[in-house]
């Protein structure tokens, strides 16, 4: 008999699910169940850093569903993480946490932004307190970057060189992408800082595929090969949840 998937896989609104698809990242919001050997989230967040992280660090072993640590969470890839509003851990991604803190840092016109300020901007970006729902943005079709999702019809796309690629609720992309509009405008689930670090030559670490013959005159997306596709059945190797920068 096949086992339920856990729920701890977070789709591009920032929701943790139930799904089959293991990913290529993988972080955590703190503690976000309930006891021991219970596999049931009870909070959305806890804090505002929400970070992702290498699958394999140092060689270490974090349990999942420990109740006295945080809840282990996983990603399709880094534009599903970027969307969800998480961001580069700052201990076992180093170099592309710099790389994210400053192209932030540049679009807010600060040459300092310290750990907790980018986690403030990014929540106040992902997160309507008083509602206690997700914020969207509107852009212009032609200012969203490649690795960027976008919310259109049936759910969320990413945004690529070859269109737009749907995420599936199974935790892949769909086969084919569909055609990118040209011009109107897009409803963008990712934080317009990510948005900003993406259109100023942040590299995903992971990315969604792309066709083995690109669109003509379009550029690539920019995607690094993925840490890996998947974690130990019942463990994690992740950073820590405190911020070391």
């Amino acid at each position: 008999m096949t086992a339920r998937p856990a729920p701890n896989r977070v789709d591009p609104f920032g929701e943790v699910v139930a799904a089959p698809g293991r990913g290529a990242l993988m972080g955590n919001r703190g503690r976000l169940h309930d006891g021991a050997g219970t596999r049931e989230v009870r909070r959305h967040h806890v804090g505002r850093a929400w970070i992702t992280c290498l699958l394999e660090f140092r060689d270490r072993q974090v349990r999942q569903w420990d109740p006295h640590r945080y809840t282990p969470l996983f990603f399709l890839d880094e534009a599903v993480a970027l969307a969800a509003g998480h961001r580069p851990c700052a201990e076992c991604r180093r170099a592309d946490h710099v790389a994210f803190r400053d192209l932030v840092a540049a679009a807010h016109r600060t040459s300092h932004l310290p750990a907790p300020g980018l986690d403030a901007i990014l929540h106040d970006e992902r997160w309507d307190a008083r509602r206690r729902t997700r914020r969207l943005h509107a852009y212009a079709w032609p200012d969203v970057p490649d690795g960027a999702f976008v919310l259109l019809g049936p759910g969320p796309s990413v945004v690529t060189c070859d269109g737009l690629l749907a995420w599936l609720p199974g935790n892949a992309y769909a086969a084919e992408p569909s055609r990118r509009p040209r011009s109107g405008t897009a409803t963008v689930i990712t934080p317009p800082s990510s948005v900003a670090a993406l259109r100023d030559g942040f590299v995903l670490r992971a990315g969604p595929p792309a066709r083995a013959s690109p669109t003509p005159g379009a550029a690539p997306t920019g995607a690094r090969s993925g840490a890996g596709s998947g974690a130990r059945s019942g463990q994690a190797s992740p950073s820590s949840s405190s911020e070391k920068a």
